[in-house]
């Protein structure tokens, strides 16, 4: 029996073998119960080209203090920002990884944000 991590982490394993063959950098998403996570990687996978967290310091402040990165508001803010310094390091066009996770809640309103902030995907 899988646990319901292995499961997503299958899901995502099939989700990155379609990107890779994109050839585009990928918005990457990771959710946790506190925090969300999003990251955007360079084509080949070796580098981070931007990235933004509800848990950096800045982020937390501009929140209102601590335990409100776990929301869809936060979600929103930190697509904003990924998408803000996505187009600073030179990239407009991206595929979204949402690394098994659903299409809902969280996910979605960092997606549509960074759709909003002007990346492609």
């Amino acid at each position: 029996m899988l646990t319901k991590k292995e499961l997503r982490l299958r899901r995502a394993r099939q989700t990155r073998i379609r990107i890779a063959q994109q050839g585009v950098a990928r918005l990457t998403v990771n959710r946790t119960n506190l925090h969300i996570y999003a990251a955007v990687i360079s084509e080949d996978g070796s580098k981070v080209l931007a990235a933004a967290s509800t848990a950096q310091a800045d982020v937390r402040q501009s929140l209102g203090g601590s335990g409100k990165g776990g929301n869809a508001a936060a979600a929103a803010a930190i697509g904003k920002l990924i998408a803000e310094k996505a187009k600073a390091a030179g990239v407009e066009k991206v595929a979204f990884d949402r690394s098994g996770f659903a299409y809902h809640g969280r996910v979605k309103a960092l997606a549509e944000a960074a759709r909003e902030a002007g990346l492609q995907f």
